[in-house]
């Protein structure tokens, strides 16, 4: 993962912030907070590789339930020798995604305005932050990546890894369970982790 360029965030803080206007895909409310509960809460996934001394470089990503971004973005930004897809089934969040990107200047970076199950390619790894539960989004994505995914999660996730072991047939020692604010020492951080599932 590079380090930050402050210019870059600034600008795409910016251009979401100027897209939320037009098309909400962020909480007004929450908008003031889009750099640390957003973009940082999405470069978490790479904060974790790191930790574990793996990295995106010269992998292929695939975000499903993009929204507006997150976390594919900041991933890309961060992570350019990687190429991301990023996928949402509603062609306004695409919309505002694909125009952040633009913004920016990204080329590592496509859009699928699609329903995950049309995509035919299969990837190294899928990135996803909350879509839905793990034991839901798992068949969506089961046989697409050579690598594993990485999920984005609040609460209290061991009852749902449970329920997604059990359903799936995955040994739980092939889950890993990684606080973000072993990174990021933000209350708001509290209760939010990185969900590894391996191949």
């Amino acid at each position: 993962m590079t380090s930050y360029n402050e210019a870059d965030f600034a600008t795409a803080v910016a251009l979401w912030k100027e897209w939320n206007e037009k098309i909400n895909v962020v909480s007004r409310k929450d908008i003031d907070n889009l750099f640390s509960h957003h973009i940082l809460h999405s470069l978490a996934i790479g904060a974790y590789l790191e930790s574990i001394g793996d990295s995106f470089d010269g992998c292929s990503v695939l975000d499903v339930g993009c929204g507006g971004g997150f976390p594919g973005i900041p991933l890309a930004m961060t992570n350019p020798d990687a190429s991301f897809t990023l996928c949402d089934s509603i062609g306004k969040k695409i919309k505002v995604a694909s125009a952040v990107a633009e913004g920016l200047g990204l080329a590592n970076v496509r859009f699928v305005n699609a329903r995950v199950e049309t995509i035919p390619q299969t990837f190294d790894w899928v990135v996803s932050r909350a879509v839905t539960t793990l034991d839901n989004f798992y068949p969506w994505v089961k046989g697409r990546f050579s690598k594993g995914i990485l999920y984005l999660k609040g609460g209290d996730v061991n009852e749902e890894i449970a329920v997604l072991c059990r359903n799936a047939h995955i040994e739980p020692s092939k889950i890993t369970v990684w606080p973000v604010d072993n990174w990021l020492s933000d209350d708001y951080f509290k209760e939010k982790f990185v969900i590894h599932v391996r191949k």
